[in-house]
């Protein structure tokens, strides 16, 4: 492209960079470090839409679940010092989920720097070991070049975030110089010797198993996965908080490796003779504490298929590692040749078998028994709709009782931060308005976020929120009583009444006591036409879908008097 007649300042350029690169959404809290961009963003109105919101921890999760969704970058702008400090819970969140993010931070003026001015941080420092790169452009005339740069880092290999430290007289900076194109995503695929190879392990295998999860997935990869899942009647489970990567009703798939894992799924990790892992890291959840598959060598024949080139014997040794992405992945495993015998038929339906027993709800202390509340929505609502939800012992029923039909229809954080819901599901209802969006929140969790409400209310996304209330934060309670039994310490809350909390933002808000109140309570505030919240009062001693409180209790002290 040719240099500008005229020149443009700093944030001129960079609003235009983004819009070449066809950013339409951009996340932020405003501040004073970076006002030359906001004032930019005022000449693209029409191109790029910006959501204001309450603290950038919840912006960041906005961007974080806006490329999750889209395998887009998601873009967010905060403020320096306090401003970064509060959203690298974002950043940390999508460099563990491998999605697709951009942080634009205001930095102090270029004059200023090393003095610890007001507000100043090294962003290098602050997020090296969260980011998969981070600069800081000291020259307007380099927002081009630096710019592309950091979107190609963010999509290609393992996609991740870019953190891009902005000095605010940069910004104010007026240069001549020429735009970038739009950044062009290069995806590995594997070779014909690579799936010659699975093939001729799937051949000889007796009780293969596929894992499925990460990120860098598309629909029609998606697609032809379970398409070749389905051709080779091979079992296949996901990896935690993926399970929107495989249609949880086809007759393949066993169950997701996480927190609700059952005892049937690890027995078919640790007894099988041929591991296809897809996408998956193999990390600590979904390997139960990295106990399921040995170190470094596992005992199971290994395929490793991976964006990241990086990640491949990382920890485990594969017997076929592949650099590849997941469309032309799944597209070569779909080309191959079904083998004449699958010996693991029965081994297959066995799992499966075991997946479904485990949805028929258990009963739980209280009137409100959340396992019945999660199959109904399960059974009720569109195909569609799209699940968040942060991290807490309430999302166990998510995990166990819900059933995810479609690509992306499960927007939750692999590396357990809490707080996510929220944002996430406002995020997902601004991209894809047409879907329903149902954010699943503890109470302890609800709060982390529970301000940006009124981003909801402000851009009319007509979010469905759902709080589980036990007045406690229940995971380190069930941690506690398990190492501590009886000795409760720091866990108690006191809430507010989260229907009035609600109603003060201008949401619909909605009052669950008992089970029987839970559907019609759900479809008022469908009907409502505005973001909603529906309060859910658990029993404290339901702590689990599995155990209560009381047993965890006294589990543990039978244990210490044994």
């Amino acid at each position: 492209m040719s240099i500008y007649s005229t020149s443009r300042t700093g944030g001129q350029i960079l609003v235009d960079a983004l819009r070449i690169h066809g950013v339409e959404r951009v996340f932020c809290v405003p501040g004073e470090s970076y006002l030359a961009v906001l004032d930019a963003f005022h000449d693209a109105r029409d191109a790029i839409d910006v959501t204001v919101c309450r603290q950038e921890g919840g912006a960041s999760y906005m961007a974080e679940a806006y490329g999750k969704l889209t395998g887009r970058p998601g873009i967010c702008f905060v403020t320096r010092g306090p401003g970064a400090t509060n959203a690298s819970i974002g950043v940390h969140t999508a460099f563990q989920d491998s999605t697709p993010m951009l942080l634009f931070v205001g930095q102090v003026a270029r004059e200023q720097t090393d003095r610890e001015a007001f507000q100043e941080i090294d962003y290098r420092q602050m997020f090296s070991h969260v980011a998969k790169w981070v600069v800081q452009i000291d020259d307007a005339g380099r927002i081009p070049e630096l710019v592309s740069q950091a979107f190609h880092r963010a999509v290609n290999g393992r996609p991740g975030p870019v953190v891009i430290a902005l000095p605010e007289d940069m910004l104010t900076e007026a240069v001549r110089v020429a735009d970038a194109g739009a950044y062009k995503p290069i995806v590995p695929s594997p070779d014909r010797e690579d799936m010659a190879v699975v093939r001729t392990l799937l051949a000889h295998a007796q009780r293969p198993l596929m894992i499925i999860g990460g990120g860098g997935w598309t629909a029609q990869a998606v697609a032809d996965m379970q398409a070749f899942a389905e051709r080779f009647d091979l079992p296949v489970a996901a990896s935690f908080r993926c399970q929107d990567l495989f249609d949880n009703t086809r007759p393949n798939y066993v169950g997701d490796l996480g927190l609700a894992t059952g005892p049937d799924l690890f027995a078919g990790v640790r007894g099988a003779d041929l591991l296809l892992v897809v996408g998956a890291r193999l990390g600590e959840l979904t390997t139960a504490g990295y106990t399921l598959v040995d170190i470094p060598v596992p005992k199971q024949k290994l395929v490793h298929v991976h964006l990241g080139i990086e990640e491949l014997g990382r920890v485990y040794q594969p017997t076929v590692g592949i650099n590849s992405g997941m469309a032309p992945f799944a597209r070569a495993a779909c080309a191959l040749e079904p083998v004449a015998h699958v010996p693991w038929k029965t081994h297959t339906a066995a799992l499966r078998a075991a997946y479904v027993g485990a949805l028929e709800p258990l009963p739980s202390p209280g009137p409100v028994q959340m396992s019945e509340v999660v199959r109904w929505l399960s059974e009720h609502v569109p195909a569609d709709t799209i699940l968040t939800n942060g991290a807490g012992n309430y999302s166990g029923w998510l995990q166990r009782y819900f059933q995810y039909k479609g690509f992306r229809t499960q927007l939750a954080p692999t590396n357990g931060s809490m707080g996510y819901g929220v944002p996430a599901a406002v995020a997902a209802k601004l991209t894809v308005p047409d879907r329903l969006v149902i954010a699943f929140a503890g109470d302890g969790c609800f709060l982390m976020n529970g301000q940006e409400l009124a981003t909801a209310v402000q851009y009319r996304a007509n979010v469905i929120f759902v709080v589980v209330n036990n007045g406690m934060y229940g995971t380190i309670r069930m941690h506690q009583e398990r190492e501590y039994p009886g000795r409760v310490s720091a866990t108690d809350l006191v809430n507010p009444d989260f229907v009035m909390f609600a109603r003060a933002f201008g949401c619909h808000g909605e009052l669950v006591e008992s089970t029987a109140q839970f559907a019609p309570a759900f479809e008022r505030a469908v009907a409502s036409g505005k973001p909603a919240l529906i309060e859910v009062r658990v029993d404290p001693d339901a702590l689990t879908p599995r155990l209560s409180l009381s047993e965890i209790r006294a589990r543990a002290l039978a244990s210490l008097k044994g």
